[in-house]
């Protein structure tokens, strides 16, 4: 398969100390790993004789570290043995060991390993791919079908797509045993695509989904913690427009929700295309600022009224998402009762517009613009 280059870069980090590479499934870790450390060590818990090997022995790493010292050592998937986080601590206190974990799943680690490990390994995330790393750009295929690296890749993007989503419900949930029920999971995940993008009312999914209320916020948290999605939080203002509380949720992909969906084809003026074009504007952001070291406020802006901004970086730079051709005053509203509240640098609307144009201390950027403009670092 064709190696792209990734704008994530792990030798440079791993100058400096161990790092916990982090990545939903397929993402990408093994080949950038390969790419970047050829000739290192890894142990690779995918393989069951490896797993088998060191649930039964976890010191062995230990033991063949004092027969042949090792520059680097790899962990692939390490929320599949826990346990190891041990003798990674171990090594790395008493020899100086430098490690590369990685991970598909934060769940496990966070329950009991989190602070064992704070301040020994940075922590980077792997997304799927972004704008910057393709060369031959289509954003229909990129809005329907996603930018997981094997999907892209692919002549059948549908087929990878669906191999995906039975994978990740067998293997993350069922296997690692996250969720009892996966017949509840299962009708959850579903009715949570169909929410991508939106505010999450808890009891209203809860009762589609037929779930208790309870159980649907450990879900969202579960898709939070192995890595399948985000919940966006709202920016509070303290100026007479009261803001929401309530968290908007993305996918990690548009590909996994509209196969979770089940739609097939994506119309160009339908409201699935805006969610689509909102959500890949939000990977690319949220991508952008995690491989940029990961500092840096990303949040939504929404009042009770409904006036709302899509994304506000840092608290003061605004960027507003519409799928449409031509931006007109309509489409200014939430961007001006927001600078109406805040002080804002810079305040941004992308669009599909063919130009970049500036409506009073508005600037109307083409998404391909924009999207390389922030890549290059130009925007903040």
């Amino acid at each position: 398969m064709t190696y792209i280059t990734r704008k994530l870069s792990i030798v440079s980090a791993l100058k400096k100390k161990s790092i916990m590479l982090l990545g939903p499934r397929r993402t990408g870790k093994s080949s950038l790993i390969r790419h970047e450390l050829p000739g290192a060590k890894v142990y690779n818990l995918l393989k069951v004789d490896e797993f088998q090997r060191l649930a039964m022995r976890p010191q062995a790493i230990r033991e063949a570290l004092a027969s042949e010292r090792q520059e680097l050592v790899i962990i692939d998937e390490i929320q599949k043995l826990p346990s190891l986080m041990d003798e990674v601590h171990l090594l790395i206190e008493e020899h100086g060991q430098r490690f590369l974990l990685t991970g598909s799943s934060a769940r496990k680690l966070r329950r009991a390993h989190t602070s064992l490990m704070a301040g020994r390994a940075k922590t980077l995330h792997l997304h799927p791919f972004v704008s910057a790393e393709i060369g031959d750009f289509s954003l229909a295929r990129v809005l329907q079908y996603g930018l997981l690296p094997p999907v892209w890749l692919t002549d059948d993007p549908a087929d990878e797509l669906a191999s995906y989503a039975g994978d990740y419900l067998q293997e993350e949930i069922r296997a690692e045993a996250l969720s009892r029920n996966i017949e509840n999971f299962s009708r959850f995940l579903q009715r949570a695509a169909h929410c991508n993008a939106q505010q999450i009312n808890f009891e209203s999914v809860a009762s589609d989904a037929q779930v208790p209320a309870r159980t649907v916020r450990e879900y969202f948290h579960l898709l939070e913690d192995t890595l399948i999605g985000t919940m966006l939080q709202p920016l509070q203002t303290k100026g007479r427009l009261k803001a929401v509380a309530k968290g908007k949720f993305y996918f990690f992909d548009n590909g996994v929700v509209h196969q979770l969906q089940g739609l097939t084809a994506l119309s160009e003026h339908s409201a699935a295309f805006g969610e689509a074009f909102e959500t890949f504007l939000f990977h690319e952001l949220k991508a952008y600022m995690d491989y940029r070291g990961g500092s840096g406020t990303l949040n939504f802006w929404r009042t009770q009224l409904g006036a709302e901004v899509d994304f506000v970086i840092n608290g003061d730079i605004a960027v507003e998402v519409k799928a449409t051709v031509m931006v007109d005053e309509r489409d200014l509203k939430g961007m001006k009762a927001l600078a109406g509240e805040r002080s804002l640098r810079r305040q941004f609307i992308v669009s599909r517009d063919p130009e970049r144009r500036r409506i009073g201390d508005i600037e109307v950027w083409p998404y391909l613009q924009f999207l390389r403009a922030l890549w290059a670092g130009d925007l903040w």
